[in-house]
């Protein structure tokens, strides 16, 4: 067996999990899609409406976690904390040890870009930072 010291992994490390409603319009569950939903595996963030319901992140806006899971009660499983794996957008760069926003793959929300430090607003809700960007459909990042 394979020294396990010797492979290089931070899958899972410090994952905290939190459930939130999913807001039903770019999270949509699907009983017929794995985890429950097509965008299990995007960037999420609060709506403007109330704290306790999550919605694919749009360019610009901070990044709450990672969906999870979809319910069919739409309740939503995001990992909002730890080492986790996010797809860079369209207009993404991705540098590690930088700080992360939302981004658009065309126009599809869910995805992640570096954040814009000469823009204030991105600047007020940037979290987290790229730890490996080589792969930009599963950079690794911390939040």
């Amino acid at each position: 067996m394979a020294d396990p010291r010797l492979t290089v992994s931070w899958d899972g490390l410090g994952a905290v999990y939190a459930s939130f409603k999913s807001d039903g319009a770019t999270i949509v569950y699907s009983a017929t899609t794995s985890g429950g939903s097509t965008g299990v595996g995007l960037a999420v963030t609060l709506t403007a409406a109330t704290a306790q319901t999550v919605e694919l992140v749009a360019d610009g806006e901070g990044v709450l976690g990672k969906l999870i899971k979809v319910e069919a009660d739409d309740i939503a499983n995001v990992q909002i904390a730890g080492s986790m794996t996010l797809a860079g957008g369209t207009g993404a760069t991705l540098t590690r040890q930088k700080a992360i926003v939302g981004d658009l793959l065309i126009a599809a929300e869910g995805y992640i870009r570096d954040v814009a430090t000469g823009t204030a607003a991105e600047l007020g809700v940037c979290r987290g930072f790229v730890i490996d960007d080589a792969v930009a459909t599963a950079a690794w990042v911390w939040l």
